[in-house]
């Protein structure tokens, strides 16, 4: 494959790459919420290291794809609110990391 080639095939490949998951804060979240069933808040906050605002906006932008599924509930009296991938959001983050995988051999 000549130079030329290559390039034209790693800037194809970057193109399909799923810019919402690839923001590096989401993809923190993401990649998290990958090896589990499910994550509260406070866990994941701590773990990535966001300011909560910061975490609200990623994963309220996850939400709204559809790939994090959000449940609230209390426990006594205090609110606790639990985070898992959806079906749509582990395909989505297994095409990423297979997409990745291509790219960077």
């Amino acid at each position: 494959m000549t130079p030329v080639n290559k390039s034209s095939k790693i800037i194809e490949s970057l193109e399909d790459i799923n810019r919402l998951i690839h923001e590096p804060s989401r993809l923190t979240i993401m990649a998290y919420l990958s090896v589990v069933e499910s994550a509260d808040f406070l866990f994941l906050v701590r773990q990535t290291g966001m300011t909560w605002g910061n975490f609200s906006s990623h994963i309220s932008k996850l939400e709204a794809a559809g790939y994090v599924d959000i449940n609230k509930e209390f426990i006594g009296k205090k609110p606790h609110t639990v985070a898992s991938l959806s079906k749509a959001g582990r395909l989505a983050f297994k095409e990423y990391r297979g997409r990745m995988k291509k790219l960077l051999e």
